[in-house]
């Protein structure tokens, strides 16, 4: 029996978690230009499959590859790397009078 062959595994930002159990994450990488050599950021969006639904939006995480789950997820959310920063809500009883 032969070993089982390691998984890719990714870090990204999740953009959405709109879905049930489904985030988008957004995963960036750097691809050097083959005349200038000049490095360049690209991004790939890919769906994760979240199982508790615990992934906020803006939230870096560790993503996996795995077997297709449906029609798009081919990757699973491994762990929760940084939480994405509470926004407070701009009410107006927290403006500062003048």
């Amino acid at each position: 029996m032969e070993p089982r062959r390691m998984h890719k595994e990714r870090q990204g930002v999740v953009l959405s978690n709109r879905m049930q159990k489904t985030v988008v994450v957004s995963v960036e990488r750097t691809v050097m230009h083959p005349r200038y050599k000049k490095y360049l950021k690209r991004r790939t969006k890919v769906k994760a499959h979240d199982e508790k639904n615990e992934c906020q939006a803006g939230d870096r995480v560790l993503i996996v590859e795995s077997r297709p789950l449906s029609r798009e997820k081919r990757w699973r959310v491994s762990r929760v790397l940084e939480r994405a920063v509470a926004e407070e809500s701009a009410s107006p009883d927290a403006l500062p009078s003048v």
